[in-house]
């Protein structure tokens, strides 16, 4: 008798993430959380230190940080993983043979890619407390709404990592991430608020037209009382991100899968 399709896929998220929390900790470590400390260092405490920013640089800091570390983590832990076992160890043909449907072995992914970005941007606020001059406000954190938060910009990263996945020849990745993260890092209003962009409009408009931004700004909205893009904007940029790149990262999978 088959295993209901819930146990078989229940499975594959255990074998996922038992390799993560058991095989793979140092592994990720090194690549989720070495630039965000680097970055809360060298901005967040080096820069106000010899007067060369503000000292409450922080307060946009940290959010921009954590975004980062969400979407990238998540992104690359959907990505990396895929393309392999799409072009080159054929793994993912044994994820297929499960009694699930085909689109269900990517939602798998999702899941585990998402849990991979949580993890990374939580283990950045100890971090962040230690190294910041003035260590974390905690009394302005929402915890309910920095937990929906996380997930929110978890799951972006890891659509984003689907469609890079799905789209991006196993030759290329590595032109790809150079030409695609960067830009995403750097124009997100990540390392300062989207209203401090007023006074450059065009990169203002480039910031609306990336999926970082509404996460930078959600999880400002959720740690910070600094300014952010209001909650409908923020709502609908998120939902909009979701919506797009797990639609378009679902069909490819799907056709990458069966073709």
């Amino acid at each position: 008798m088959s295993p209901h399709p819930w146990l078989a896929f229940l499975a594959l998220c255990r074998r996922d993430l038992h390799v993560f929390l058991r095989v793979e900790p140092l592994d990720f470590i090194a690549q989720a959380l070495l630039s965000p400390v680097f970055m809360l260092l060298v901005f967040g405490r080096i820069l106000p230190a010899v007067g060369a920013a503000d000292a409450s640089y922080a307060d946009d800091l940290l959010p921009g940080v954590l975004a980062i570390t969400l979407v990238l983590t998540a992104l690359q832990g959907a990505a990396t993983p895929l393309i392999s076992e799409l072009a080159v160890t054929r793994d993912l043909d044994d994820r297929l043979l499960s009694p699930i449907p085909v689109w269900s072995v990517a939602v798998q992914k999702l899941f585990v890619a998402s849990v991979r970005g949580s993890v990374a941007a939580i283990a950045v606020l100890p971090a962040a407390a230690l190294i910041l001059p003035g260590g974390i406000e905690a009394a302005a954190i929402a915890p309910a709404e920095l937990v929906m938060v996380t997930a929110c910009g978890a799951l972006i990263g890891a659509v984003l990592g689907l469609v890079m996945g799905t789209v991006v020849p196993a030759h290329r990745i590595t032109l790809v991430f150079a030409t695609v993260l960067t830009p995403l890092m750097f124009s997100g209003a990540t390392f300062v608020s989207y209203s401090a962009l007023d006074a450059i409009p065009w990169f203002q408009a480039v910031a609306l037209a990336n999926p970082v931004t509404y996460v930078s700004e959600a999880v400002r909205a959720a740690t910070t009382n600094g300014p952010h893009l209001g909650t409908g904007y923020i709502l609908l940029g998120l939902s909009a991100s979701i919506a797009i790149f797990g639609a378009w990262g679902l069909h490819g999978f799907q056709r990458r899968a069966v073709g």
